[in-house]
């Protein structure tokens, strides 16, 4: 029997590689820097055998020409490489995806797969900053941006049976979990039903074959977004975070609807439906939060946390690190 052995919930933005000389000075920036190094520290100090990453997708490799609820990468993983982020091939392991997308269709979630997903920053950030080196990933994308979504709490229900699911995997493996994205954070972006400004109908048009042009309509795009002021919200967020350390993620996604949540923590703050899934899947009694972060210059709500899983026992842990100082 394979077992997870750490969970792991991060924020993400390309603008942490874009815009870093404009926060250098900021303690708050070097904050969540840092915890992303603690992080895969910590992964790393697990000695997993394959990490899976719950993350969402921003039309780059999955489009409106066909929006799944959950999508498993069984085979090629190729990174989109937009903005600093990992480009090209990505060291996964089809065999485990495709037993893991099995067993969910077994445990009777329909969930969609993909022999060639191409992954954006929703993903390949979580690479980038937290992935041990040569350790393979399974990449787990959820619907997060074009409504309707799947409700926090079928995420997860989701989230519970993909942990089973890891746990099944043949070769005793050691299986850490990701979920990425989120906090707080609005983007631009229109109800793809109904565009209405130019911008509106540009984005949605681009949309809608998402794979295959989303490098011709990335500049404009970027653009679009980045005007965007910030809409960050704290109180949503430390509320958030204090629930999921302690445990709580699956009475909390029983309490949040898609509306109400998209009204505290913008259309942006959707992505929680990876923590939601990544806390199920390792059965989380507790979490501890490294770091949190209000970034309205990468117009996010930023952070980190790391779970144990329920299971683990005492003697099985490795020594708890020290949280990094903040940096004056």
């Amino acid at each position: 029997m394979s077992r997870i052995v750490l969970g792991v919930g991060a924020s993400h933005t390309t603008l942490m590689n874009t815009r870093w000389h404009e926060v250098e000075h900021l303690s708050r920036a070097h904050r969540f820097r840092d915890a992303l190094g603690e992080a895969r520290s910590r992964l790393e100090g697990e000695s997993p055998d394959l990490v899976l990453i719950i993350g969402s997708n921003h039309f780059r490799g999955i489009g409106l020409d066909l929006m799944p609820a959950f999508t498993i990468g069984v085979g090629d993983v190729i990174a989109a490489g937009e903005h600093g982020t990992p480009a090209g091939p990505q060291h996964s392991d089809p065999a485990a995806a495709l037993v893991l997308c099995e067993r969910l269709i077994e445990s009777g979630l329909d969930v969609a797969f993909s022999a060639e997903l191409l992954i954006d920053h929703g993903i390949s950030h979580a690479i980038q900053y937290l992935v041990p080196p040569n350790v393979p990933v399974v990449p787990i994308v959820v619907n997060c941006f074009a409504p309707p979504l799947p409700t926090p709490a079928r995420t997860c229900a989701f989230g519970l049976a993909l942990g089973s699911a890891a746990c099944r995997l043949p070769g005793n493996r050691r299986v850490g979990v990701i979920g990425t994205g989120g906090l707080s954070h609005a983007l631009p972006f229109p109800d793809w039903a109904a565009p209405d400004s130019e911008d509106d109908r540009f984005l949605v048009d681009s949309w809608r074959h998402g794979k295959a042009d989303w490098a011709a309509n990335e500049h404009r795009r970027r653009q679009i977004i980045l005007s965007a002021p910030p809409r960050i919200n704290t109180d949503f967020d430390e509320e958030f975070l204090a629930a999921v350390a302690s445990g709580e993620h699956m009475a909390l996604a029983q309490r949040l609807g898609n509306r109400d949540l998209v009204a505290s923590a913008g259309n942006g703050g959707n992505e929680i439906r990876t923590w939601l899934a990544m806390c199920a899947a390792v059965d989380a009694a507790a979490g501890e939060v490294l770091a949190y972060s209000a970034m309205p210059e990468w117009l996010t709500g930023m952070a980190v946390a790391a779970f144990t899983p329920a299971s683990a026992a005492p003697t099985t842990r490795p020594a708890r690190r020290s949280r990094p100082p903040d940096h004056p």
